[in-house]
């Protein structure tokens, strides 16, 4: 995760914090689109959630806001859990995810 103090501008609070170089909530305006992340990093994960008011995130702005925090040689992932596992908090939330301490097992270079 890239250390996330170049967007100090667009930081808010949440809970009372401000956060901190890897953790934290922004407003973004992303394709003329209010966008809320929010950032957290701990010991085994870096977790960023992205949501619109009322429409989900698109692709194209997941791969934008993966550009923002992440390093460009950083492997990030989206989840479908199985159905049991599934919490839904904000109908238009995605989520990214990537373990600190392991490297994410990719597919064959032409399946990607």
């Amino acid at each position: 995760m890239k250390n996330l103090n170049y967007l100090n501008n667009y930081r808010v609070k949440l809970f009372g914090e401000i956060g901190d170089e890897y953790n934290g909530a922004f407003f973004l305006l992303i394709d003329d689109i209010e966008t809320f992340v929010i950032a957290a990093k701990t010991d085994e994960w870096e977790h960023v959630s992205v949501s619109h008011k009322n429409v989900t995130p698109s692709w194209d702005t997941m791969c934008k806001i993966k550009d923002m925090f992440f390093e460009d040689n950083e492997t990030v992932m989206q989840l479908h859990p199985p159905k049991e596992d599934y919490i839904n908090i904000h109908e238009h939330c995605l989520h990214m995810w990537r373990p600190v301490k392991d490297k994410i097992k990719m597919p064959p270079d032409f399946m990607v």
